[in-house]
């Protein structure tokens, strides 16, 4: 998580001094930093703490066009409303690209399997303009059972191959070009 010791320099931190300040083990610092570990959302609220790093706030709602605003749409409409709004979002992102409509991660309430894919798509939009992913997608941790969102059996197997590896990660498993529309 090359955010995370990026930010720390920012702040003339060591990695001993931010897992003080974050009051989190300085293991975990280490680990996050070498990519080795999956943050939970309330040690990178932690961290993000101690950084000193603004986290957007129900005071300051996230913009309409945000994806966490997507995720507030999906959670108001039900889970199988996440087509419309997340590819809706990710038609809108691609054609004006603003990387502050990545940052404010989605409601924890959100179903963790749409967590997870929306932590996905963010890191590969942040990755298609060469930047890091925000730092709320290190808290999507992997599904305990893997999701195939096709829901077709006939295509597990090309899921499992061709899956990019920020879905992949997470145990979530589409199909190459997933985030592509015509």
């Amino acid at each position: 998580m090359n955010g995370l010791k990026a930010a720390r320099e920012r702040a003339g931190l060591s990695q001993r001094a931010l897992a003080a300040r974050a009051r989190v083990a300085f293991r975990t610092v280490q680990l996050l930093e070498s990519g080795r570990h999956d943050a939970r959302q309330s040690t990178l609220a932690k961290l993000t703490a101690a950084l000193a790093v603004p986290q957007p706030s129900p005071a300051f709602p996230a913009p309409d066009d945000a994806l966490s605003s997507a995720a507030d749409a999906v959670l108001r409409d039900g889970f199988d409303s996440w087509k419309t709004h997340l590819f809706d979002f990710v038609d809108a992102f691609r054609r004006a690209p603003r990387l502050s409509l990545l940052e404010q991660a989605p409601s924890t309430s959100l179903d963790p399997r749409l967590l997870g894919l929306f932590a996905a798509t963010a890191e590969t939009l942040a990755a298609e303009h060469g930047v890091e992913a925000p730092l709320w997608c290190a808290g999507a941790r992997p599904l305990p059972e893997p999701w195939f969102v096709a829901g077709v059996e006939n295509l597990v197997v090309s899921a499992l191959v061709e899956s990019p590896a920020a879905f992949r990660r997470r145990g979530v498993f589409v199909m190459k070009g997933f985030l592509d529309r015509a």
